[in-house]
């Protein structure tokens, strides 16, 4: 269980030209976030450069080596400003072998652990299968000195299951660093569907466990070729009835910084016992492919 309350900040901005430039400019962020002596940052996905998955070149890969380097930098940023840190970096784990990976490190800098990306998505300018092996660790929180922490990335997002049973091994709050936008094509009336449609599903993933919920996404437009992505930014906290706490910008670099009250889970799911009440007993199923 994590402490009864916690100050939380997330992170929101945009891809800076350059990898160093923006590491930078992160670093910068977190040490202004710190000075509302928060617990924890929440850092987006892949944060540390652009959004390379929106095409397909191997020359990418190169960035995967600067792992071990970038785990040193954030780990000193981490143990500096005595904060539980949410990186999210591309990890070569062995030549020819790579992840998007979350690496949280606790308040002295070390290694609370890593979750990398389960759910791999490969849809026009988000080829993520080309880059990244699936991530093979359990849906499990990582213990952090403020608790236990829900690890998840982006397209997990779109998960129940990871989501329950991240909840079910005792996260109270679950965490998704995120790099999502429009395909500039889209009409404006697709763009609010897709928009919605990512919010409402993390909403009902809060309300379903009682629990919290927190993302953050990139913002700005990025161009790799003749891709195009507007990230759409909408950071943001749920509470455990859904309850939106915090709400960023579609297109600013944002620090949201909030108070999290934990005993709120403690009301919530007694009032509304969903854990209780579940019928595990006829959910085989959910673990084959179809049903028919």
């Amino acid at each position: 269980m994590l402490k009864d309350k916690i100050k939380i900040a997330l992170i929101q901005h945009s891809f800076k030209g350059d990898k160093k430039w923006t590491i930078t400019y992160t670093i910068d962020l977190i040490q202004k976030a710190c000075k509302n002596k928060v617990d924890l940052v929440v850092l987006q996905e892949l944060h540390t450069s652009e959004y390379f998955c929106q095409i397909e070149d191997v020359k990418y890969f190169k960035y995967a080596r600067e792992f071990e380097r970038e785990i040193e930098i954030f780990s000193k940023v981490a143990k500096k400003n005595k904060v539980v840190l949410v990186s999210s970096l591309f990890e070569e784990r062995t030549k020819g072998l790579y992840h998007n990976t979350a690496v949280v490190f606790d308040k002295d800098g070390s290694i609370a652990g890593k979750y990398r990306k389960m759910h791999i998505p490969d849809d026009p300018g988000f080829y993520e299968k080309f880059y990244f092996t699936p991530g093979d660790n359990e849906f499990s929180p990582i213990s952090t000195s403020i608790g236990k922490l829900g690890i998840l990335i982006c397209w997990d997002q779109w998960y129940p299951e990871s989501a329950r049973l991240m909840a079910l091994s005792g996260a109270e709050i679950l965490i998704y660093p995120t790099a999502i936008g429009f395909d500039i094509n889209d009409t404006k009336e697709e763009q609010n569907r897709q928009l919605n449609a990512w919010l409402g599903i993390q909403r009902g993933h809060a309300i379903a466990n009682g629990v919290y919920v927190v993302a953050v996404n990139r913002v700005g437009c990025e161009k790799i070729k003749d891709s195009k992505i507007n990230f759409w930014g909408n950071s943001f906290i749920f509470g455990p009835q859904g309850e939106t706490i915090a709400l960023a910008s579609s297109n600013k670099d944002e620090i949201i910084t909030k108070e999290l009250d934990f005993n709120r889970i403690y009301e919530v799911r007694n009032m509304w016992p969903f854990l209780r009440d579940r019928r595990i007993e006829f959910y085989k199923n959910i673990t084959k492919r179809f049903l028919t």
